[in-house]
Order: structure tokens, then sequence, then C-alpha cells
């Protein structure tokens, strides 16, 4: 090392006494003269690097379109549809048209829903209310089940948007009405299941207008005593009726109904409808619904209804007042002759 340093230092001393300067480590190299070529580099180094006006302006239009266009657009699709997501708890198809949320213990459906969707199960959970509007943005629904929940009453216009809708279970919940258009727009329902419905004790006569496609209908173990033959004339394509489980009133209301199932359906074989039972009057009870015959309802026809007991009420009613009126009138006329005959028997006196 001590060799190295004096070596070092003999050669600085001998620089400095040829060149009368020091010479300096690393020193920078001598600036080209004009006679020596300029090389790439420091041709490079020496000219401004600027972005041509067109292209600077071009790039201002496309970056304003991406924000002013296409990122609003992407946002409010990812809020607002959720059309790439399977909601939580259920299962999906690969292509997102059939969503499987049955048995997961939902107090309330999924809020939101892929765009699309063909087929929807929320069967066996524990829902009490469906959000009105829910099914708004599903105009594709074919398939719907809802069975087995604690659903009181549905929504008006809960099915406004489902055109296409073919089958539908309402079964095993806590149905106590269904509001007289719920149905309506759904006119190319196929399969309806209302059945189990303990506390559904009446249909109203618009019920099913409309439903023309219908080809099964179920309504059995509900609490249905009568059903009027109005509820069930427009559905011109029935072929299936489950009436049994019900508390029928096997009197004189309930015989249009057994002509009307009769004429109407056209079955195979002996299914549920022919097992619904009869549950009053008592001596009635037990007995087959439709075992009852014409020779059954034979005093029907004698009998009276509500309506003939009222009409016969109110002529009574008229009558009465017709008869007070006129014994007032003949009172007055007795007493007018009375008096004229008076007066002439004592002016002739």
């Amino acid at each position: 090392m001590r060799t190295g340093n004096v070596r070092r230092k003999r050669r600085h001393k001998r620089d400095f006494a040829a060149s009368g300067k020091p010479r300096r480590r690393n020193a920078p190299p001598a600036p080209m003269t004009p006679e020596q070529p300029a090389t790439c580099s420091t041709h490079a180094s020496n000219v401004s690097h600027r972005v041509p006006p067109k292209r600077f302006f071009l790039s201002a239009i496309l970056l304003l379109f991406l924000c002013l266009v296409v990122a609003p657009s992407s946002f409010s699709a990812a809020l607002g549809s959720n059309s790439g997501k399977c909601p939580p708890l259920c299962t999906c198809t690969v292509n997102l048209t059939s969503v499987d949320c049955s048995n997961q213990q939902l107090f309330s459906p999924p809020p939101l829903l892929p765009r699309g969707i063909r087929n929807l199960s929320l069967a066996h959970n524990s829902i009490e209310m469906m959000p009105s509007g829910y099914l708004s943005c599903q105009p594709e629904l074919v398939w719907l089940d809802l069975s087995n929940n604690s659903i009181m009453t549905l929504p008006h216009g809960m099915f406004s948007s489902q055109s296409k809708l073919q089958f539908l279970d309402l079964s095993r919940n806590n149905l106590t009405s269904l509001p007289a258009s719920l149905l309506h727009p759904a006119q190319r329902l196929t399969f309806l299941r209302l059945a189990h419905n303990a506390w559904l004790t009446e249909l109203v006569v618009d019920q099913f207008a409309g439903l023309a496609l219908l080809q099964e209908l179920d309504v059995g173990h509900c609490g249905l005593r009568v059903l009027s033959v109005q509820v069930l004339d427009g559905l011109v394509g029935l072929s299936s009726l489950q009436l049994e489980g019900n508390p029928w009133v096997c009197g004189c209301a309930v015989e249009p109904l057994l002509n009307w199932v009769r004429n109407k359906i056209h079955r195979c074989s002996a299914g549920p409808t022919l097992t619904a039972e009869c549950h009053s009057p008592p001596e009635l009870e037990g007995i087959p619904l439709f075992s009852l015959t014409e020779e059954s309802f034979r005093a029907c026809r004698f009998a009276l209804s509500i309506d003939d007991y009222l009409f016969i009420a109110f002529v009574g009613f008229v009558v009465s007042i017709a008869s007070v009126a006129t014994n007032f009138l003949l009172g007055i006329t007795a007493n007018c002759c009375h008096r004229w005959s008076k007066a002439t028997d004592s002016e002739e006196i």
C-alpha cells in the first residue's frame, strides 16, 4: 500500500512539472471542435422532446370521452344492475340465468339479482314479505318458487313485468288473501300452486282473469269453504284442479262448482280433485264431495235463498205501507161522507 502511494505521488509531481497544472481525475472530455462530426447521442441530447400538437389534441379528446361517457355508464351499471354477480348465499348457473337461494334461512329476499334471470328459487326460507317492485327488472322470468316461507301477502303489481312467467309456486306459506289483479299480467302462466295456505279462505271473482293458458291449479289444503264458479270461468285450458283438504260446505252453493268441474275439467284418471270431502253439515261430514249427485240437491231447487227472503221482506214492507195509506184515505173519505149527509138532513128540516 505504501509503495503504491509513493508511486502515485511521484507521477503527480512529474505531470505537474511537465504541464504546470495538476492532473485531475475523471476530468470531463474536451468539448468538440467544429471539425468533429456530431454523434447520435450528442445530437439527441440537444433536441427537446416535444409532442406534436395534433397528437396531443387527439389524446385530450379521447381522455375526455372516457371520463364523460364510458366511466359513468360503467359505474352506474356496476351499482344498479349487479349484472355480473351471483347474490350471496345463492348458487347460480354460469350464464346467470338460474338463481337458487333455497334452504338458506333467509328472512328477506336477496337485494340484488342479476338481470335477465329465467329461474329463481327462494323456497324453504323464512321470508315474511316480498318488497314492492322486487321483480320489476326481471322481464325474462319464467319459473318462480316461493314455497315453504312465511309470506302473508303479496304487494300489488308484483308480477307487472312477468309477462313470460309460466310456473309459480306459492304453496306452504301464510297467505290470507291475494290482490285481485295480482296475476293478470302473467298471461302465459301454466302452473299455479297455492296449496297449504290454511288462512286463505277466499278467492275473488277476477282472481284468475286472463289466465287462459293455465293448465294446473292447486288450491288444496287451504281454508276454502266455498268457491264461486265465476272465479274459474276464464280458465278454458285448465286440465287439473286440486281441491282436497279444504273444509267444504256441501250445501246448495257447492252444486255449481261440482257441475263446472264435471263439465270443464278433462281428467284422464281420478286425481286429488275426486278426494275432496265435505266438512259440513254434520250429516255429510267425510262424504266425498264428488259423490254428491243432482238428487242430493233436489231440495235446493225449492229452497229460498237470502235474496229471496230479502225480496219478500221488502215486498211485505211496501204492502204494509200501502195498506196503511189506503186505510187512511178510506177513513178520510168516510168522515167526509158522514159530515155531508148530516148537513143535507139539517137543511131539509
